[in-house]
């Protein structure tokens, strides 16, 4: 399971954010996942506890967004979701097209009070 090193890296991240800012308390930490990216959601809300235990994280509520997986039919040019309709365009049955969204791993937000 790499999703633990990868939270431990975020959390890293948020700590530096929270020093270079006088935060002393985040309260909330969003992340944008994308559905067609390694990182697996639920295992990133398992190991976060792990992760978050004994930093200025440890109390944070952790909230996913999953970005969906679209691409654009490059026959037809219409956005379709990859994942749902496993690499075939619904509208035209192409193979071919450009990946859109899906990929992401990124720290939306970090709340703090």
């Amino acid at each position: 399971m790499h999703e633990l090193g990868v939270v431990i890296e975020v959390v890293k991240t948020v700590e530096n954010v929270a020093v270079e800012n006088n935060l002393t308390k985040i309260e909330k930490l969003v992340l944008q996942i994308g559905e067609l990216s390694s990182m697996i959601p639920k295992y990133i809300e398992s190991c976060y506890p792990v992760a978050v235990d004994n930093t200025i994280l440890q109390d944070t509520k952790l909230e996913i967004e999953v970005m969906p997986g679209n691409g654009m039919c490059k026959s037809c040019n219409k956005v379709f979701n990859i994942k749902e309709y496993n690499g075939v365009c619904p509208y035209c049955d192409s193979k071919v097209w450009e990946l859109l969204s899906g990929k992401e791993f990124i720290i939306k937000e970090i709340v703090a009070y």
